[in-house]
């Protein structure tokens, strides 16, 4: 379009009627021109809503052969399968499943990209690896094997990286020679753990001096929506801790399952895990910016087996960094948790001591599923793997394969997401000593359509 504003430019030069003719020819071009590019965005936008719609739509679909699988969902009613859909179902359309994703994502990839700003283009790669990551949970129901590992690159863009054993070894022995006490380390870390334990009738008074403290840090930098609200239950029976049921409309619902024991240092981590500035603000902030804020409609659901898994527990595990930076964490727990538990917060630096050694073994956990999981370890070794290197009570094990079973491979998504996180960040925003850098990026990424591969 160039040369037509540059022919406008040169009619000056022409005869006042002659000039008058060829401008008016001009302007009519370059409208022509500009409404042509218009058009084309237009469509090219509406080509992107109509595959987010149909993307929504079929991970609901897809949802009814897994009941785990949508996590949360606050789009319209009316794109709900029916209540009698499930009923009627008489085993998986794999080729309809699979044909409804080759065909969006060719459309996906038929879209040009040229006039797209960088959120129009973080929007369309989020949206591929989303239907990528449907198109595999869809070949895992229908019975398809795979490794760990190209389950985990298949359904959450990322492969956790590969530890020895010698690696855990090392971290066991060192840990062995901080703890009080001989013999089998498994159960001298449980009994020194218990003894931080917050008693059960402390739970809810610990959990809402905890929530408020990481809210009140938290809107120090960000501005929370007016109609922000967090509400608490103490449940039985689950396989987890705690979890956050987004409902959207800035509301969430956590449960803390108080059938586990919960420690100080898991007390804080779990609020801010769950809550500010992980999973809640999470979820509220991606809502109102890109749901209700741009009517990107692919926000409106949140399959748990998805790329947006693992960036979503990644920030909710270092959001306790960016909350409590430094020593903060300690003093919090040290000065507030320690005496509301009753605890004596003489003993809380030791306690930490031990706690930064354990820390050491995140990634055990992982390398354990994926032995069993790949076949490389039987029900046996990787019991015995569970209790060495990742310090469970023998009497835990058992209830554990339940959890390895059902969820898979997407253990990766605490260590490996909360690693990508914290990478992007030392690269991104400084150090901890610089709140006002840190917490716009940190925001950014809270906000933002992101996958792994992205980040790294």
């Amino acid at each position: 379009m160039e040369w037509v504003r540059q022919d406008i430019d040169a009619l000056s030069q022409e005869g006042d009627e002659y000039m008058l003719i060829r401008k008016s020819m001009a302007v009519i071009t370059l409208l022509i021109l500009l409404c042509g590019c218009a058009a084309q965005q237009d469509r090219t936008q509406a080509t992107m809503d109509s595959v987010a719609e149909s993307y929504v739509k079929l991970a609901l679909r897809v949802g009814l052969y897994d009941p785990d699988y949508i996590d949360a969902y606050y789009g319209p009613e009316e794109w709900k399968p029916s209540e009698g859909a499930e009923a009627q179902m008489k085993g998986l359309p794999y080729e309809q499943f699979r044909g409804e994703v080759k065909e969006l994502i060719s459309q996906l990839g038929s879209i040009d990209q040229s006039g797209f700003d960088a959120l129009e283009k973080l929007r369309l790669a989020h949206l591929e690896k989303q239907l990528l990551s449907v198109e595999a949970k869809i070949d895992l129901l229908s019975g398809k094997k795979m490794t760990f590992d190209e389950e985990s690159l298949a359904l959450y863009d990322a492969v956790a990286p590969k530890h020895e054993r010698e690696y855990f070894e090392k971290i066991v022995n060192e840990l062995d020679q901080a703890l009080p006490g001989k013999g089998d380390i498994s159960e001298r870390f449980g009994r020194f753990r218990n003894e931080f334990v917050i008693p059960k009738e402390k739970l809810s008074e610990a959990f809402d001096a905890a929530l408020a403290e990481c809210r009140k840090r938290t809107m120090k930098f960000i501005k929370l929506p007016d109609d922000d609200r967090v509400e608490v239950e103490y449940v039985t029976g689950q396989p987890w801790g705690a979890y956050n049921w987004y409902k959207g409309n800035s509301r969430s619902i956590i449960q803390v399952n108080s059938d586990f024991p919960i420690s100080v240092d898991q007390m804080l981590l779990l609020v801010a895990h769950e809550g500010y500035p992980g999973h809640h603000l999470y979820g509220s902030l991606m809502d109102m910016k890109l749901f209700r804020g741009k009517n990107w409609v692919e926000f409106s659901v949140d399959p748990l087996s998805s790329p947006r898994s693992l960036i979503a527990e990644g920030l909710a595990n270092y959001g306790i960094e960016m909350a409590f930076p430094g020593s903060e964490r300690f003093e919090f727990e040290r000065d507030v948790l320690f005496p509301l538990a009753g605890l004596d917060k003489s003993r809380a630096e030791r306690y930490h001591q031990i706690l930064e050694i354990v820390n050491k073994l995140d990634y055990a956990m992982i390398e354990g599923a994926r032995r069993y999981i790949d076949g490389i370890d039987d029900r046996k070794a990787a019991s015995d793997w569970l209790i060495q290197y990742c310090l469970m009570p023998r009497e835990r094990v058992e209830s554990m394969f339940s959890s390895i079973e059902l969820y898979r491979s997407y253990l990766i998504n605490y260590v490996v997401g909360e690693d990508i996180i914290r990478n992007y960040m030392q690269q991104h925003a400084g150090t901890e000593d610089d709140p006002e850098k840190r917490w716009p990026v940190f925001t950014e990424l809270l906000s933002t359509p992101r996958t792994a591969s992205d980040l790294e």
